[in-house]
């Protein structure tokens, strides 16, 4: 899997996908709380491997593509931060 530049929080696309549907009436076809699925859509959580999957039966999509998304965000945010020197192990 290739890294993105700056890759999108999975929220930001979920809230496109969500168009002029709201939170709330999202939430309650997916099953989850408003709460819960309000901090995925402003970024405050991350989607998980259970949210992928009703994200993707609810969009037609695949739980690969959200569960994706989050990894390439997280991957990014972690590649920011920094961290000690690693000492490489022998295999």
């Amino acid at each position: 899997m290739t890294r993105m530049h700056n890759p999108p929080h999975p929220g930001e696309v979920l809230r496109e996908y969500l168009g002029h549907i709201t939170v709330t009436e999202a939430a309650v076809k997916l099953g989850v709380n408003r709460v819960t699925l309000s901090r995925v859509v402003t970024g405050t959580s991350g989607v998980s491997a259970d949210m992928a999957y009703r994200l993707g039966e609810a969009f037609g999509t695949s739980p690969e593509m959200w569960a994706g998304m989050q990894l390439q965000y997280d991957l990014y945010q972690a590649g920011k931060r920094p961290r000690p020197k690693i000492e490489r192990m022998a295999a």
